[in-house]
């Protein structure tokens, strides 16, 4: 059934549907579908709501329209911001999103649209990795970016950062979907990354301006981010974390659950370990992920990546072979075979292992290797080499 709005009036009654305390998405989806629009719902009588099962004052709630007033002031917040407030009856509204057992009625959306709908991929994982895991989130997606797949995740701490920077590196979109406002940064140090993401991508949540992260709010966003997507990567994450979570409910909606393996005595590697025992595909490279993906997807990238993946790889390469060779020092490329991918190194046992050289040298001979990319320092001063692709 039509929408009997239009524009902000139709806007206007979304956001009231969305803002009705205690409703939820899955008595607002039942709702819409026995009404056809929030319009006529909220020109339903009081027997025709408790006949959806409704509760008598959720039922009251919705009747009396007290949600109006919040939801004017709403619209103002989101016209002033420049976010897009997508209903799940917009033709911009995931596809594969709408598939779930209980997708958002409405979608706040700041940056691409268009994004939400595409060959996207899941990446998820500890928010206290491991050097390891830190270099594995970013050169997978980042590699995976290349071959025409975007990357969703959660900009939270640790892996979701690094996946979307792997992915932003590679000159792709990505999607980040939060546990809070489209408006609000958290965490705070992220603010340079959601604004990069916003530009070249999306930031999206469902729930209202202004929203606190909340620790509830995150397992309902787990459920949009695998319902973006195709498939679910989890890189590190304890038995009991959210990354497992987000597995099962990415198996719940009939998702394909990747992991990527790690140390069995690392805790941090204990989650994908235990999925892969389960039956989660092992991923040790992006060829690991797209040769399960369905034909018709396979058949998408492998257009994208002719077109552009080996452009991509010649221009990375000759790139980092001409800084490398022209702009660093002898003492710099004795430097590099002390680092390690998978462990840090601190600066003192760095010194140390390069005694015929004073520590101001040291530490030049570091810079240089951060500067073209080859090594980064982690909080602590602790240096790590970077896994190039």
């Amino acid at each position: 059934m039509a929408i009997a709005a239009s524009g902000q009036q139709a806007q206007l009654y979304w956001l009231a549907l969305h803002l009705v305390s205690g409703l939820g998405a899955r008595n607002a989806l039942k709702l819409i579908r026995a009404f056809g629009s929030p319009e006529r719902v909220f020109h339903a009588s009081l027997t025709e709501l408790r006949a959806c099962g409704l509760r008598a004052a959720v039922a009251q709630a919705v009747h009396s329209g007290m949600s109006f007033e919040e939801a004017a002031s709403e619209q103002g917040k989101v016209a002033e911001a420049g976010v897009e407030v997508v209903s799940i009856q917009d033709p911009r509204y995931p596809p594969r999103l709408k598939e779930i057992y209980d997708p958002p009625i409405l979608l706040y959306a700041k940056g691409r649209t268009d994004c939400l709908d595409g060959e996207n991929l899941g990446v998820v994982g500890s928010r206290r990795p491991t050097p390891y895991g830190m270099a594995v989130a970013r050169k997978l997606s980042r590699e995976l970016t290349q071959v025409g797949i975007t990357i969703v995740s959660g900009m939270a701490r640790g892996i979701d950062s690094y996946a979307h920077q792997g992915a932003l590196e590679a000159g792709g979109p990505t999607v980040a979907v939060l546990g809070c406002g489209v408006d609000v940064v958290y965490p705070r140090e992220n603010a340079k990354l959601a604004a990069e993401i916003a530009k070249s991508g999306v930031i999206v949540s469902e729930f209202p301006m202004g929203s606190t992260a909340f620790p509830q709010n995150f397992p309902i966003r787990n459920r949009v981010i695998s319902g973006l997507s195709l498939g679910v990567m989890v890189v590190e994450g304890a038995q009991y974390s959210g990354s497992l979570i987000t597995a099962r409910l990415a198996l719940d909606q009939c998702r394909e659950v990747f992991a990527v393996p790690g140390s069995i005595v690392s805790k941090p590697s204990w989650g994908p370990n235990l999925l892969i025992k389960q039956g989660a595909k092992l991923v040790q490279q992006a060829s690991d992920i797209v040769e399960d993906l369905p034909l018709d997807v396979k058949q998408t990238l492998a257009r994208k990546q002719e077109e552009k993946d080996l452009e991509a790889t010649e221009t990375s390469t000759s790139g980092q072979a001409s800084l490398w060779e022209g702009s660093t020092t002898p003492l710099a490329k004795r430097l590099l075979p002390l680092l390690q991918i998978d462990q840090s190194m601190h600066i003192d046992d760095i010194i140390r292992g390069c005694e015929q050289n004073s520590p101001s040298e040291v530490l030049s001979a570091l810079s240089e290797l951060e500067l073209v990319g080859l090594a980064k320092q982690l909080p602590g001063k602790h240096f790590v080499r970077v896994w190039a692709s």
